[in-house]
Parts: C-alpha cells; sequence; structure tokens
C-alpha cells in the first residue's frame, strides 16, 4: 500500500489529492497547521471514500519550521511506512501593495510558500534516494509565470519554486525520484475566498473573471501528472503558452495592462 504524505492537506487541493489517493487504497498522511481542520477533514475523507481513519494520519505542523518538519517527517515514516509520493499543497496568499505589505508579511510568503515546499522535500528526500524510488508534485501557481499587481511576495515566492523543481529534476532522477511541478488557476477553495477579499482592482483587470476550477478537477489532473512522470503539469492553454512563450508575450501583456488598468 503506497503512502503519500500531503502538506496543506486540510482543506482546498491538498484535501482533494487526498481523497483521490484514499479511492485508490493508499494510506495518506496530511499536514496542515490547525490539529482541529485536520481531525474535520479525516472525518470528511472517511464518510466520502469509507476507509477506515487509520489509514489517514493527521500532522499539525508549520511547514516554515525546519526543526519541526525534519521532527515530524522522521515520526511519519516510522508510524506509516516509507513516503512513495509527496505533494507539496501548503502556501498562504495575501494581496498587498508592495509598499504597504510589511517585512514580516512578505518574509511569511517565502517562508511558506518558497522555505516550506524545500524543507518538507529535504526532510523526505534521503529517504526515496535511498530507496530510488519516489514521486514529487510541487504545487506552484498560474502566478509563478507572470507578475501581478499587489502580489509581489506571492509571485516572488511561488516563481522561486519552478528554479527549484527544475535544478532538483536534474539531481533526482538518477536516484529514481520524479519532481513535478504544477501551476493551478483560480481554484474554488477556502483560500481563495479570503484572497478575493483583498484582490486589488489593478490585479482583477488583469487576471480577469474567468469562472473557478474546482479543486477536485484539479487534483484530478494532478494526479494524473503524477501517474504519467509529467514535468509539469498545466490546467489552461493561456498558462501553458505563458510558460513556453512567456518572454515573448509578457511586454505586451504588461504594456496592455498599464494602458487599461484602473488610476
Amino acid at each position: 500500500m503506497i503512502h503519500v504524505v500531503i502538506t496543506g492537506g486540510s482543506s482546498g487541493i491538498g484535501l482533494s489529492i487526498a481523497q483521490v489517493y484514499l479511492e485508490r487504497k493508499a494510506r495518506v498522511t496530511l499536514i496542515g497547521r490547525s490539529l482541529e481542520r485536520l481531525e474535520t477533514a479525516r472525518t470528511l475523507l472517511v464518510e466520502k471514500t469509507g476507509r477506515a481513519a487509520r489509514d489517514i494520519a493527521t500532522v499539525s505542523l508549520d511547514v516554515a519550521d525546519a526543526t519541526a518538519v525534519e521532527a515530524a517527517a522522521a515520526s511519519i515514516e516510522s508510524d506509516f511506512g516509507p513516503c512513495d509520493i509527496l505533494v507539496t499543497s501548503a502556501g498562504m496568499v495575501s494581496p498587498a501593495a508592495f509598499d504597504i505589505q510589511s517585512a514580516a508579511d512578505f518574509r511569511r510568503h517565502v517562508d511558506i510558500n518558497l522555505h516550506g515546499t524545500v524543507q518538507m522535500i529535504s526532510a523526505l528526500y534521503g529517504g526515496m534516494k535511498t530507496r530510488r524510488r519516489g514521486r514529487i508534485m510541487i504545487v506552484s501557481s498560474g502566478a509563478a509565470l507572470i507578475g501581478i499587481h499587489g502580489y509581489t511576495a506571492y509571485c516572488a515566492s511561488k516563481s522561486a519554486l519552478i528554479g527549484f523543481a527544475e535544478s532538483l529534476r536534474l539531481e533526482s532522477r538518477r536516484h529514481g525520484i520524479t519532481v513535478s511541478i504544477c501551476f493551478p488557476p483560480d481554484t474554488d477553495t477556502p483560500q481563495l475566498a479570503e484572497e478575493l477579499k483583498l484582490r486589488p482592482a489593478e490585479a482583477v483587470a488583469m487576471m480577469g473573471t474567468a469562472g473557478l476550477w474546482s479543486a477536485d478537477a484539479i487534483a484530478r489532473r494532478i494526479v494524473k501528472g503524477l501517474d504519467r512522470g509529467w514535468a509539469e503539469v498545466f490546467f489552461t492553454p493561456s498558462l501553458y503558452l505563458l510558460a513556453r512563450f512567456g518572454g515573448l508575450a509578457k511586454p505586451w501583456i504588461y504594456r496592455w495592462f498599464l494602458l487599461r488598468a484602473p488610476r
């Protein structure tokens, strides 16, 4: 029975990914900051999948805390078995103009979105390397592919994951470990609901008001990417094209935005 570890597993995309793997008879470890939300998520997954609660471990953890991550990873594998698949879905987003956002808030974005991802992978990578097998999926964002007004901290922290994933992939392949990264668009999750309350008009003008993806649809495509060993997972043609031709397209996109942005 494979063991899937998911950060940000108490809600949204992470929770939906957990459901997919539980339906496949995997064991799942959910990692999140709130123990109460984790227990609620476990109860929901038991109801939806018919799996026993003992097949779902929960770990209350701040992924930005490197020491706690190391200790938790050792405990997870000791209690629930080696990690076969790691999905790093934990993240935060709190839009604000750069000159208004506090240094602490900016740093928190980097600590969770970038360092938290790196630390979780680092804690489990050694075991995968020893076993010569493992799959890692880094959940980035469509915002990693282009700068967005009011999202300096978020775009910086999520785009940094691209360089990390590409570099780690070159190292990990010889050890039987696949490293993938995905770029979800706006997804109907509790986190997005809170983000939209703070999204500036300039960002709305640039990003538009396209329909949301469901967390379940995003999860299914992520799992498909893991199954097939895709290096990158995209969800819309526009994000794929932005990733491939952004160097040519972005100057024109920015020019268009500046001409129509609210003043």
